[in-house]
């Protein structure tokens, strides 16, 4: 396996419980890791240069078209590159970080990594996307059904007419208990999810590691 892309898209440094579960993931892995951190070097929305650029010959670009897409190829190269995938997308207003589906749209191209006649050419790689949210979205909980983002990535990710990739989710819940008084009573019930997310992280890197040994 060449090496291990890891898509960061929290917003929040040390205090991000997605980031946290992250790590837990990071340090099981024992190959190498290419991190990109979009808090940090966010990449821009896609532009007009950026779309018209796709389907101009490289020879006619403006300026504005060369570099957009100087960008996509530097971010599809490093995408394609990789033989696993850690996303850290936490749930921000029911629904991903614009930062991430900037990133997506970016690297979604017809023909580069999307091909709708013999699959993706990263089909089947592994993925896993750590997503952490203030409340609880599972079965039977308040929220259920309104969880507009982990459903959403599996699909952009994993369908097989898109990314193709054999994603597995870790969602760490509840993570608003502490923080929040009227959740107080919650508290045990995030830690329980929380210790989970972790271990579930945990093993998830130590098995994707050995399948490619």
């Amino acid at each position: 396996m060449s090496y291990l892309l890891h898509i960061d898209a929290s917003s929040l440094s040390e205090a991000s419980v997605s980031r946290r579960v992250a790590q837990s993931f990071r340090a099981e892995w024992q190959g190498t890791v290419v991190h990109r951190d979009l808090a940090v070097s966010p990449v821009p929305h896609l532009s007009a240069a950026g779309i018209s650029a796709r389907i101009t010959d490289p020879s006619e670009y403006t300026p504005e078209q060369a570099e957009a897409a100087g960008l996509q190829d530097e971010l599809i190269d490093e995408f394609l590159g990789a033989g696993a995938y850690l996303f850290t997308v936490p749930m921000y207003n029911l629904s991903m970080p614009s930062v991430f589906k900037a990133w997506l749209d970016q690297i979604m191209v017809a023909g580069r990594t999307l091909d709708f006649t013999h699959g993706a050419p990263t089909a089947g790689r592994p993925a896993v996307v750590v997503s952490a949210r203030g409340g609880g979205y599972g079965p039977g909980a308040p929220n259920e059904g309104r969880d507009h983002l982990v459903p959403t990535l599996e699909t952009i990710l994993g369908w097989s007419h898109t990314l193709g990739l054999d994603v597995t989710s870790v969602t760490p819940e509840l993570t608003m208990a502490p923080a929040v008084p009227a959740m107080a009573s919650l508290i045990p019930l995030h830690e329980a999810s929380l210790a989970t997310a972790h271990e579930q992280a945990r093993q998830l890197a130590a098995a994707i590691d050995d399948q490619a040994a």
